[in-house]
């Protein structure tokens, strides 16, 4: 995202997050059950169990609901079983999009998948197509009057890649996914809490839409998201702050 309209595409985001909590919890769940099925049951030695957890906690979803799908993902219960896949399209102007869904039903998800790219302008690609766009970081995003000295002193001793201030005032944090939560403890203990902390993809370069493409490009990333085996959506599209 560009600099002068990062902020605001991540209030955007933050703003959908919020009202779709209802949704939130099954994406937790899931999230948590395929960490524990590939890294084991014990978060002190499965990082992606960890920041699952974190997740769970964040959305208030019970202690003892954690624990139940734990258990099912572990053998201990029978619980249903999914399995991970990444879908890649193109938006509108050709837009870079990345499509992580967790499914326990392959052809029902790459249909509705398929069918709201179709639909809403999008077209979606083979596997490789876009993810080339992206790299794979952890990423730490602090809101406009954040003390950049500090956040770059804490960031790099701890083990950051990059800091870079945005021209909006954001100032982001990038790491190694392996270093991520090192990064992020060490910030929140100087007393630097990011309004956006995540192992994510992110886009290398921008594709900027105004007016009627950016609203169409919201749209189509809102339709998707909103499907229900969908975990994640990343796009490489700057939609501009009246987006």
């Amino acid at each position: 995202m560009a600099g002068h309209s990062k902020w605001a595409n991540i209030q955007h985001r933050k703003g959908r997050q919020d009202e779709k909590r209802g949704k939130a919890w099954t994406r937790v769940i899931r999230e948590i059950m395929v960490a524990a099925r590939q890294g084991g049951g014990d978060p002190s030695a499965n990082p992606r169990l960890r920041l699952a957890i974190e997740k769970a906690k964040a959305v208030n979803l019970p202690a003892d609901t954690v624990k139940r799908n734990i258990d099912k993902a572990t053998g201990a219960l029978e619980g249903v079983s999914y399995e991970e896949i990444r879908y890649e399209g193109y938006g509108i102007g050709g837009a870079a999009i990345i499509v992580d869904c967790m499914t326990d039903n392959r052809v029902r998800t790459v249909a509705e998948v398929r069918h709201a790219f179709s639909k809403y302008g999008g077209n979606l690609g083979t596997e490789g197509s876009v993810a080339f766009q992206f790299k794979h970081c952890g990423q730490l995003i602090f809101a406009p009057g954040t003390s950049e000295d500090q956040v770059m002193e804490v960031a790099l001793d701890s083990g950051a890649d990059d800091v870079i201030a945005g021209e909006d005032g954001s100032i982001e944090v990038l790491t190694a996914p392996a270093a991520f939560e090192a990064v992020r403890d060490a910030l929140e203990v100087a007393g630097l809490k990011p309004e956006v902390a995540e192992v994510t993809m992110r886009a290398e370069n921008t594709v900027e839409l105004a007016g009627d493409d950016a609203v169409r490009m919201r749209k189509l990333l809102d339709v998707i998201e909103d499907l229900d085996d969908v975990q994640d959506v990343y796009h490489n599209a700057d939609l501009g702050e009246e987006a």
